[in-house]
């Protein structure tokens, strides 16, 4: 077996100096893209333009969110990956295609990458099947899965190979990853569709029901970012938001406090809170023991929502502490487990050791 292994790394070697290495965290809302030597070079929202006479792709990332809301009848602006899975195969391929394509761009070598992408823990084999026949659509040798949690675990430096307890909470756009990690695998975890999504469904649901006037969600976001908080503020914030009059149907401008933003997604907050307490109460008390001395990380956009850490330590009664750059920490633990495959290849989902050559 060790011999196998030598020969595993050996050819790994060689097929490295002719291919590049690629990091990728699909997510709903944003895609990162790491790329070995260069780091992350790509970070785009996660939204394609489609041409619905020509079926074509217009816009892919940056360019198709400022078309949101903005298109005429035949250009359609949609995400190809809803909570976290594939829901459109071919443009989920065509997205992947244009960013793999975008982040070689210069540094083309003769073999397709070795590619590894990051998905939510609980996922299907159907679903990670899909992951994987669109990551090679788009021109991947080689593809690896792994779950969020783990990856963003590796990518904030958590011993995850020690029979110690980590617990990781990823909250992205589509959906937030819980998990707790020991000895290179997860020992419980859960998925829930209550993330950076959801609080902007509830900040258009706030502004329709309390101001009488529909806004954007692209609109909900922005106001999400600039003032949203779990605790009162010192001092208050406010921001100005614009959208439809739903009495007259004439443009309105309204001015949105902390205090709306907080009573929007306040719900959201506690059913996110009970998911968590949940996952805490089925897990083995060992664990639960490391998890008190060493805390609970919290990666992702989500996590940057002000006084969360604060707010989940009182609920939780276990320190929280929000993970260096939350964002980058699922695509820098891709990164991690890609320039040292052999030692992370049993926390990848359904290793995929095969190569598939590129055509």
């Amino acid at each position: 077996m060790g011999f196998l292994d030598s020969l595993r790394r050996i050819k790994d070697r060689v097929l490295g100096l002719f291919s590049n290495d690629i990091g990728i965290d699909l997510g709903t809302a944003n895609t990162l893209v790491y790329v070995k030597g260069r780091g992350i070079v790509i970070n785009e929202p996660s939204i394609v333009a489609v041409n619905q006479k020509t079926g074509q792709v217009v816009a892919v990332g940056g360019q198709a969110k400022d078309m949101l809301g903005r298109t005429p009848a035949h250009i359609l602006a949609v995400q190809p990956v809803v909570d976290g899975v594939i829901s459109d195969f071919e443009i989920t391929s065509e997205m992947l295609a244009y960013l793999i394509g975008k982040a070689q761009a210069g540094h083309t070598k003769l073999l397709g990458p070795r590619v590894a992408v990051g998905v939510p823990s609980g996922i299907t084999s159907v679903e990670a099947r899909a992951v994987r026949d669109a990551a090679r659509a788009a021109g991947a040798r080689e593809v690896h899965v792994i779950e969020e949690p783990m990856a963003a675990a590796i990518g904030i430096d958590l011993p995850v190979h020690e029979p110690t307890g980590s617990m990781v909470i990823d909250i992205g756009g589509g959906t937030t990853d819980i998990g707790i990690i020991s000895l290179g695998g997860l020992v419980n975890a859960r998925n829930v569709r209550i993330a950076g999504d959801k609080f902007n469904a509830d900040i258009v649901a706030h502004a329709r029901n309390e101001f009488k006037m529909l806004i954007g969600e692209k609109s909900a976001e922005d106001i999400k970012i600039a003032i949203a908080s779990v605790s009162p503020t010192r001092p208050p914030m406010q921001a100005i938001i614009r959208g439809r009059d739903l009495v007259t149907g004439l443009p309105r401008e309204i001015t949105m406090s902390d205090q709306d933003v907080r009573n929007a997604i306040g719900h959201s907050i506690e059913e996110l809170v009970e998911a968590i307490k949940e996952v805490l109460e089925t897990t083995p008390p060992e664990i639960l023991s490391d998890i008190m001395q060493r805390g609970i990380h919290l990666a992702g956009g989500g996590a940057m929502i002000r006084g969360l850490p604060e707010f989940l330590t009182a609920e939780l009664g276990v320190p929280v502490v929000v993970a260096p750059d939350p964002l980058t920490a699922v695509v820098r633990g891709t990164s991690v487990v890609l320039l040292n495959i052999e030692i992370f290849r049993e926390t990848l989902l359904r290793n995929d050791e095969e190569l598939v050559p590129t055509e």
